[in-house]
């Protein structure tokens, strides 16, 4: 899938709800002992990349540093027609110190409002740094059950037409 489809996939309104949306994305990767890991987390849309944050001793820094193939699901939640954006990338790793602005502010869509404050104040003062996950989508699907379908299925409506 080149560059332009791919924009053109993240580019629609349903695709932008999504990126903006409180939904925890579920990253997809494969684990130091190449067993599938699918995990739900935080994420943040700068625009061009779906960034990411933790503890540089997670599993996933280790695992990702050494395959950092990854696939990304989010989707919407006791929602009719289910709304699916589906992404594939690459993840780019980078140690930052202290707590990037991103992060917090991808907490806020997550955290309720009264308990932000506690929230943050205790990201803070645990995390001395964080390796930030920027995946710059290479692939990428939107599935709303209306007008696009998963593969299989567009295949077998279109064997009975």
């Amino acid at each position: 899938m080149n560059r332009h489809d791919v924009a053109e996939v993240l580019a629609q309104p349903i695709s932008r709800e999504l990126l903006g949306s409180p939904i925890p994305a579920r990253l997809a990767y494969n684990g130091l002992d190449g067993a599938p890991r699918a995990i739900p987390i935080g994420f943040w849309w700068d625009g061009a990349h779906l960034v990411m944050a933790t503890v540089p001793a997670s599993a996933k820094v280790g695992a990702l540093s050494r395959d950092p193939k990854v696939a990304v699901t989010i989707d919407t939640e006791r929602a009719w027609p289910p709304r699916v954006l589906l992404i594939r990338g690459t993840a780019r790793l980078e140690t930052v110190e202290g707590v990037p602005d991103p992060y917090i502010e991808a907490g806020r869509k997550l955290v309720p409002a009264e308990h932000f404050a506690g929230w943050e104040q205790g990201v803070r003062d645990l995390y001395e740094r964080m390796v930030v996950i920027r995946v710059e989508p290479e692939w990428a699907k939107l599935l709303d059950f209306e007008t696009t379908l998963p593969k299989a299925v567009e295949d077998l409506l279109v064997g009975r037409a």
